[in-house]
C-alpha cells in the first residue's frame, strides 16, 4: 500500500452485495472515541519516535491486537460503544448542562449523557485515565491501586455500571474536560457499524496513561505530525477516521488549543459512499478525497 489506509480486502465483495441489494446494512451503535492529549512539556513526553522536539501536543494512541476482528492491527484512540445503563439520569455530572451537550451533539439529553458517558467511561477502562473529581471543580489525581482496578475491570465487565462506580468513589464525571470533535460513521457494507462521537481532552494532571485494554498490544504518545508522517510513510496503519482528525490536530500548538479549537468543530457525521462509475466501483468519504478508492468492478482491490 502506498499509505497506512486500512482497508479489509473483503470490502469490494461486500460493496458490490450492497450495490445488488443482496446486503442489509447493521443499524451502528452509538460510540465515544477520546483523543487524550499532553503538551510536550509534560514530565517524561516522549514519544515512539522520541519526537520531544515536535512542536505542538501529543497524543495517546493504542494499535489493536491483529487479533481483532474489527480494524486489527491499527493504530486508534481509546473508545467503546454506549454501556445501555450510560443514560441513567442519576450520573453524578460537572460542566455543561446535558441540554447543552444535547445541542452539540444532535442528540436528545438520554443519548448525549450516554455518548458523554461512554467518553470518559472508556477512557478510564482502556487508558486508566479517569475526567473526574470529588467536586465539580476538581480531578481525581491518583487512579493507581487494587480496589482502582477491582473497579475498572467491573466496569469492563459490565459488572458495575459508570453510575455506580461514580456514587461509590464519591466522583462527578467532568463534563467540560471533554471537546466534541467530529463523527464519523462506520461504512453500510461493514458488518460491525459504529456511530462514533470524537472529543478530545487534556492528560490530567498527576494522571499516568497505561495499556488497560485487552483490546491493545501497545500503546504509544506521539504528536499528530509524527503519526501521519507515519501513515503516510505505510508504516502506521490507520481508519479513516483516525488519519482525518489527526491531520486536524496537527493545526494546534497545545491541548489547551484544541480544547478551545472544539466548540467550533463540525459534527455533520461522515459516512462513506460507495457507488459504480464507468465501471468501475468508487469509495469515498465526503470531505475527504485523499480516501477515495477506485476498484475494478471484477477485480479485488
Amino acid at each position: 500500500m502506498a499509505n497506512g489506509q486500512w482497508y479489509p480486502p473483503e470490502w469490494p465483495d461486500r460493496i458490490r452485495a450492497l450495490a445488488a441489494g443482496e446486503l442489509t446494512p447493521a443499524t451502528p451503535r452509538r460510540a465515544a472515541t477520546v483523543m487524550l492529549l499532553r503538551d510536550t512539556g509534560t514530565p517524561g513526553a516522549t514519544g515512539i519516535t522520541g519526537d520531544t522536539g515536535t512542536p505542538g501536543p501529543q497524543v495517546h494512541m493504542l494499535r489493536r491486537r491483529t487479533s481483532m476482528p474489527f480494524a486489527g492491527g491499527a493504530y486508534a484512540y481509546p473508545g467503546g460503544g454506549v454501556d445501555p445503563r450510560d443514560d441513567d439520569r442519576h450520573v453524578r455530572w460537572a460542566g455543561p448542562p446535558r441540554t447543552a451537550w444535547a445541542t452539540r451533539l444532535g442528540l436528545d439529553e438520554a443519548t448525549a449523557q450516554a455518548v458523554v458517558c461512554a467518553a470518559v467511561r472508556e477512557t478510564y477502562e482502556e487508558a486508566g485515565v479517569l475526567l473526574a473529581g470529588p467536586t465539580p471543580d476538581t480531578v481525581i489525581a491518583d487512579t493507581t491501586g487494587d480496589d482502582w482496578e477491582a473497579d475498572r475491570t467491573a466496569l469492563v465487565a459490565r459488572d458495575l455500571s459508570f453510575a455506580e462506580f461514580l456514587d461509590r468513589r464519591g466522583l462527578v464525571l467532568r463534563s467540560d474536560l471533554l471537546g466534541a470533535w467530529a463523527r464519523w460513521i462506520t461504512p453500510e457494507f461493514e458488518p460491525r457499524r459504529y456511530d462514533t462521537f470524537f472529543f478530545v481532552a487534556a492528560l490530567p494532571e498527576g494522571q499516568r496513561t497505561r495499556n488497560a485494554s485487552t483490546e491493545a498490544d501497545r500503546t504509544v504518545w506521539i504528536s499528530p505530525r509524527q503519526a501521519t508522517e507515519g501513515y503516510d510513510r505505510g508504516e502506521l496503519l490507520m481508519m479513516p477516521p483516525t488519519i482525518a482528525t489527526l491531520r486536524q490536530l496537527s493545526g494546534c500548538a497545545t491541548a489547551a488549543a484544541a480544547l478551545a479549537a472544539a466548540p467550533d468543530r463540525d459534527l455533520a457525521p461522515v459516512l462513506a459512499r460507495a457507488r459504480i462509475e464507468d465501471g468501475e466501483l468508487v469509495l469515498s468519504w465526503p470531505g475527504h478525497e485523499e480516501f477515495t478508492k477506485h476498484i475494478p468492478t471484477g477485480d479485488a482491490p
